[in-house]
């Protein structure tokens, strides 16, 4: 089993950043992607971002530009650096892994979820 807690939330006027963190345990040896989930009140559940084993990203196009995706395989940790923030960007923030190969951003195929952190944009 993997469980993935995050940290790094809170609250930054726009055109500020944050960057979140997930640090995973358990079986992670398993993992072989590993992605940022967002999700508004108002909005669907939108994939961010993805990092796989090779280290090979996708970005959603919301964010393309000015988020970034890494990963520290010693620490087993994952990273989300936001840089020009925007209200729009505010949303629960959850970290997810699987062990498949490919990385994609849909949600159903990722067994192991964090709790999610806040992120709240101001203007």
């Amino acid at each position: 089993q993997v469980q993935l807690a995050e940290s790094g939330g809170g609250s930054v006027q726009a055109g500020g950043s944050l960057r979140l963190s997930c640090a995973a345990s358990g079986a992670t040896y398993s993992i072989n992607c590993m992605a940022w989930f967002r999700q508004a009140p108002g909005k669907e559940r939108e994939g961010v971002a993805a990092i796989d084993s090779g280290g090979r990203t996708r970005y959603a196009d919301s964010v393309k530009g000015r988020f970034t995706i890494s990963k520290d395989n010693a620490k087993n940790s994952l990273y989300l650096q936001m840089n020009s923030l925007e209200p729009e960007d505010s949303a629960m923030y959850a970290c997810a892994a699987h062990g498949a190969y490919g990385c994609s951003l849909a949600a159903g195929v990722f067994p192991y979820w964090g709790q999610g952190t806040h992120i709240t944009v101001s203007s």
